[in-house]
């Protein structure tokens, strides 16, 4: 049992790995009432400005240290003012769990109701690797860990057990004077939606441990084995569907509310082909971990045929499809999922450049959604689930239509915005994503930390230095918003939180990429030449 187990147990609230119950039955009245009503967050600062910079990111007055136990980098990345700013700002919202830091909470915004801001989102975890110690990120994937061997109950469904939990807070008790974690497996979502990609951002970011330190003993403990192997279970699983992609409900994601991401999302789907590939690095060669790697060598063959052939658009696949026959049968069908070409919208035309291409968001029977996200291309580069033609095309994209992407303030998430009537019917009237607000068209400068790893990826640096500039001059004036709201990103967003954990270590992270492109490593993963298909479309595709 790993140490993690057996400090956690000593609780008396919290049971260990082995014999975890529900996340209620082993709790007092008296820790349930805390969590109905507000209470601060506990965030401690037992660290001066100065210990903490050394704690955190190894700086010093005459250097940068780029890693765990790299060499120092003498830059003046760490003179920027902005930087320290954020630096700052990010060490004030570190939250402790028995005198150890298990992460940030999601904003220090204090003039506005907390709902989940005072929680620490795993989806997320990944923007603050490189800022943390290695400590510190092992004990955040140990705990992480120990929260998904809980059962999880929403109403009377028992849900998987390998699913991670979308965030967690932590609950001090003062009658005990004890602390306690608390995960929300979707039950306290919006929604009720059960998170699938933080179990993906999981196995990612314990490659991207492995990977920066050169430890594998963590990964090869037993307890990261099971965990690994039961959010592989949870996904592998046979079922009804006669595609390899990853059928999702709305809202589980990023995209947490409804915003007609339901079927097989991209950022759903290049998070499953990332995870899959960090799994293959990452398990041991053992019977269990042999056969759990058969099976992800397959699925990996079949989903990136899938993805790049069905997924991929450019503007001959775009003529292709406009002139598609429907109502076709047997395996000869050109129109496979059977695609009217009048439901192509009309942006899309011009929206597509002559030079470029994209993952769109969607592909199910008789639905493409040709939405762009950002997220899931962003991604499809660094996984290599792109081809190094097709992340050259997003990135040629990103450049042609940089007014409609970046704007004034990067990086839109989603593009166009839903409006009127399609608004109404497919985000259910949310008041919260009006058009080209939060998720429907919105943009969130977190996105700077992907687009930067994928402009250094694709060897096109100027691209993310661009764009963190034009962050630059209202982030920090702003103090630090999630989310921009507007066409061009140039009002803060409505309902936006100030001093935004994600957005100030998307900026940090994005810096300090730049800094040193080695950084690249950790979440960049080259082309697999296994599962490298021929590119050439089927015939059943050719018009």
């Amino acid at each position: 049992m790993c140490p993690l187990g057996k400090d956690v147990s000593q609780n008396g609230n919290i049971k260990t790995l082995e014999s975890a119950g529900t996340i209620f039955e082993a709790e007092d009245p008296d820790i349930l009432r805390m969590l109905e009503r507000p209470r601060a967050i506990n965030v401690e600062r037992n660290r001066s400005f100065e210990e903490n910079i050394d704690h955190f990111e190894g700086l010093s007055p005459h250097g940068r240290r780029s890693g765990f136990n790299t060499p120092i980098s003498y830059t003046c990345f760490e003179t920027h003012a902005m930087v320290a700013e954020a630096w700052e700002n990010l060490r004030r919202s570190t939250v402790y769990y028995r005198g150890q830091p298990v992460g940030t909470i999601a904003a220090m915004d204090h003039s506005v109701e907390e709902l989940n801001y005072d929680q620490r989102f795993c989806s997320k975890c990944f923007s603050l690797f490189d800022e943390w110690g290695r400590r510190d990120s092992e004990d955040f994937l140990l705990k992480t860990l120990h929260l998904q061997s809980w059962e999880k109950m929403i109403d009377q469904f028992k849900l998987g057990e390998g699913v991670m939990p979308a965030s967690f807070k932590v609950i001090h008790n003062p009658k005990t004077n004890s602390e306690i974690l608390i995960p929300d497996f979707g039950e306290s979502a919006i929604g009720r939606v059960a998170p699938v990609d933080s179990g993906f951002w999981w196995i990612i970011l314990l490659r991207a441990y492995t990977k920066h330190t050169g430890d594998s003993s963590l990964a090869e403990m037993p307890d990261c084995q099971r965990g690994m192997r039961l959010i592989l279970s949870l996904c592998l699983s046979e079922a009804f569907d006669t595609f390899p992609t990853l059928l999702c409900a709305d809202g589980c994601c990023m995209i947490d509310r409804r915003m007609g991401v339901y079927g097989y999302p991209i950022e759903i789907q290049a998070l499953f082909f990332m995870a899959l590939r960090c799994a293959l690095l990452l398990l041991k060669q053992d019977q269990e971990g042999k056969e759990f790697m058969e099976r992800i060598v397959k699925r990996l063959h079949a989903l990136s045929y899938h993805m790049r052939n069905y997924f991929w658009l450019d503007l001959k696949q775009l003529n292709d499809i406009y002139r598609y026959k429907t109502e076709e049968y047997s395996h000869t069908a050109v129109n496979k999922f059977n695609v009217m070409p009048d439901s192509l919208p009309h942006w899309v035309f011009d929206f597509m450049p002559t030079r470029g291409g994209y993952f769109i968001g969607n592909v199910s029977p008789a639905r493409m959604d040709f939405r762009w996200f950002c997220l899931g291309n962003c991604v499809a580069i660094l996984s290599s689930l792109a081809t190094p033609e097709q992340a050259s095309a997003i990135m040629d994209l990103i450049e042609s239509r940089w007014e409609e992407l970046v704007g004034e303030m990067p990086l839109k998430i989603s593009y166009p915005a839903l409006e009127s009537h399609e608004w109404r019917i497919v985000t259910g009237c949310d008041p919260k994503n009006t058009r080209w607000s939060y998720h429907n068209g919105g943009s969130w400068p977190v996105l700077l930390w992907l687009l930067t790893a994928a402009c250094i990826k694709t060897g096109r640096p100027q691209i993310a230095r661009r764009a963190i500039e034009l962050a630059e001059n209202r982030l920090s004036k702003d103090h630090w918003p999630e989310y921009y709201d507007g066409k061009v990103g140039r009002y803060m967003g409505k309902q936006a939180r100030k001093y935004q954990t994600w957005s100030i270590s998307g900026y940090l992270v994005a810096k300090m990429m730049l800094e040193d492109p080695s950084h690249l490593g950790m979440i960049s993963l080259e082309q697999d030449k296994q599962t490298k298909p021929l590119m050439k479309r089927s015939t059943s595709w050719t018009c």
